[in-house]
């Protein structure tokens, strides 16, 4: 079955996961993506656990349906080789330090000299302008800057981090939907063009809900937990043996909770309760009100009755129990294959399903330089000049 992104052209400066990640998408969908790691040693995330036979499990997920050159860039011979990968690709993504690429000569406007149709993506943690431009950014900036770890957390505790690495996922995603924005007005101009995303604008533009609160009351979010800004009851509850997720969030539902689920008819006329902004002032007083009946029966008990009631309602799972669930498997977001040296692998599943050109695993991640021939001699280099690379640590061997 053919793919979406069969014949697009990527060649893949970028390293640990925001750019592999957004490469990694768009290998999934069919693009020939390869992938040019740093000499000797490669992408950073080869250097963290776990390992399988040595190689980096952490590397291997995000590394997927690439083919990998190891590319001394220090070297004249190194950037020229860069150069002809350029001249027929259609897109380029690096995530050096702004001001890096300018020195190495692989910068947009020497790129677009050689091929002036790329789209060339640049991800740094603070984008190409402004004052925090040539700053170090990772995740965890990101995160402090944007405001999110600010307001995440327990009311009464500290500020805490996201559990996932939240902004790098989201400065992928706004790079792949910009790539293909780009794509497209390509397809229909000739024209490409440079693209910049950074983590920190990328997660500032998903705080939608709380620019509206701040926009329109100027309401700094706060940490409220589990707990939803502007509805209730939207959040995690106590039960007898755990925590379940409730969302009755409004009037029909919560009428239907009430009268249903928890028999307290009495709570649709409190008038602490009375309507969803004025049960989401009055949270914390439903949160104790809802848990001295929670709490009489297990979850399963509880998560059973909510959804006979129509209800939305859902577990607090830990990872394994997540990868356990029937749901998640039947959707197919669990998958295997074989890795030359790792062996048989897990992986997740694609989140998207196509109806005719679906997300597909071709390849596992590459082994360090393990196309450097292959893609070599595509661009035109003998076995002789392949050889002398090697030899002059141009290529990793």
């Amino acid at each position: 079955m053919e793919q979406a992104l069969k014949g697009l052209k990527v060649v893949d400066l970028s390293q640990v996961l925001a750019g592999p990640y957004c490469t990694m998408v768009l290998g999934d969908m069919g693009a020939d993506v390869v992938k040019v790691e740093k000499f000797p040693s490669g992408d950073d995330t080869r250097l963290m656990g776990p390992y399988i036979n040595e190689e980096s499990y952490m590397y291997m997920m995000v590394n997927r349906n690439k083919r990998g050159v190891c590319l001394n860039l220090k070297t004249d011979e190194g950037v020229q080789v860069l150069y002809k990968l350029i001249k027929d690709a259609d897109v380029f993504i690096e995530n050096y330090r702004p001001g890096v690429t300018k020195k190495l000569g692989i910068d947009y406007d020497t790129l677009k000299s050689i091929n002036p149709s790329i789209i060339y993506c640049s991800i740094s943690g603070y984008g190409q302008s402004g004052p925090y431009t040539n700053k170090g950014g990772f995740d965890i900036m990101a995160q402090g800057l944007s405001g999110l770890i600010d307001m995440t957390g327990e009311r009464e505790g500290k500020p805490v981090k996201v559990g996932i690495a939240i902004h790098d996922i989201a400065a992928a995603q706004t790079a792949i939907q910009s790539i293909l924005a780009a794509y497209i007005h390509r397809l229909k101009t000739g024209t490409g063009q440079y693209i910049d995303v950074s983590l920190v604008d990328s997660g500032l533009a998903w705080t939608v809900w709380e620019a509206a609160a701040y926009f329109g009351k100027g309401e700094v979010p706060r940490r409220n937990g589990t707990a939803h800004r502007v509805s209730a009851p939207y959040q995690g509850y106590k039960t007898k043996d755990g925590f379940i997720l409730i969302g009755a969030a409004n009037q029909k539902l919560w009428e239907n909770f009430c009268l249903s689920v928890v028999h307290k008819p009495e709570w649709i006329e409190d008038e602490r309760f009375l309507t969803n902004s004025i049960r989401a002032h009055h949270v914390d007083e439903l949160e104790i009100e809802m848990e001295n009946v929670l709490k009489e029966q297990d979850s399963a008990y509880w998560l059973d009755l909510l959804d006979k009631n129509g209800i939305p309602s859902g577990p607090i799972y830990s990872y394994d129990q997540t990868l356990a669930d029937e749901h998640i498997l039947s959707r197919e977001m669990i998958l295997e294959y074989e890795h030359p040296v790792a062996g048989a692998m897990k992986t997740l599943g694609f989140p998207a399903k196509f109806s005719e050109t679906p997300g597909q695993i071709k390849s596992p991640a590459p082994l360090l330089g393990q196309h450097n021939k292959e893609v070599l001699v595509e661009l035109g280099y003998s076995a002789d000049e392949i050889d002398t690379f090697l030899a002059n640590s141009v290529l990793k061997n």
